[in-house]
């Protein structure tokens, strides 16, 4: 038990910490033209440009997607990286798909404030702004929430069903920093870590190795 509530202490301070210098934030400049072709399409005659560029159909394949067993979250995107044609328009989407006691771990948009609507099920959210304070709020299918340009937030499912919800941004490449990821998987010294969060080496060292990303191949 006091291994468990030393680690729920350090992550209250890993967010409380993060929250101030992960809010530095910037938005989508204006474009001077109806929208932006991609330089793969650069010098094609505008007839030749159809109605397909405009359409996106990753979400439908998402929902109807299922992934029996599995207990982890997942996200499907629907930003410029993926649909090149809102380059330009300020706006995305994305898909979560939470399996009963997941969570979207404590992560930050630079670029966006995110507006989240519940489309199945429920969630437990909520998020701290500079001055540290948290706002939670839990949500059934239908609500919906903001989360303020750059802030850290989270959602969670708590409960033993499944829930879905649509993520809208104000930028068409929104980016998202993790911070556990950010903090404890980016190879910052062991030695600092334990400093800051008050710490031993060794606990530092066991999220270390659960939050390193894997060696890019």
């Amino acid at each position: 038990m006091a291994s468990i509530n030393r680690y729920s202490s350090l992550v209250l301070v890993v967010v409380a910490l993060a929250s101030a210098p992960l809010a530095a934030v910037a938005g989508d400049p204006d474009i001077l033209t109806d929208f932006v072709v991609p330089t793969s399409m650069i010098g094609m005659p505008p007839m030749n440009i159809t109605a397909d560029f405009f359409t996106y159909t990753g979400l439908g394949a998402a929902m109807n997607m299922t992934t029996p067993g599995t207990q982890n979250f997942t996200v499907t995107k629907a930003t410029m990286m993926e649909f090149p044609a809102l380059n330009g328009q300020s706006v995305a989407y994305a898909m979560l798909k939470f399996p009963s006691e997941s969570v979207n771990p404590p992560h930050t948009h630079p670029r966006a404030a995110e507006l989240l609507l519940v489309l199945d099920g429920a969630l437990s959210v909520g998020f701290v702004d500079t001055a540290g304070k948290l706002y939670t709020q839990d949500l059934a299918a239908g609500d919906m929430f903001v989360f303020p340009k750059g802030l850290v937030h989270y959602q969670s499912n708590p409960g033993q069903s499944h829930a879905v919800a649509l993520s809208a941004f104000g930028s068409s490449a929104p980016g998202t920093v993790s911070v556990p990821v950010t903090v404890f998987g980016t190879g910052v010294d062991d030695a600092v870590l334990a400093k800051s969060f008050k710490t031993d080496l060794p606990t530092v060292q066991k999220l270390k190795a659960a939050l390193t990303p894997p060696p890019k191949k």
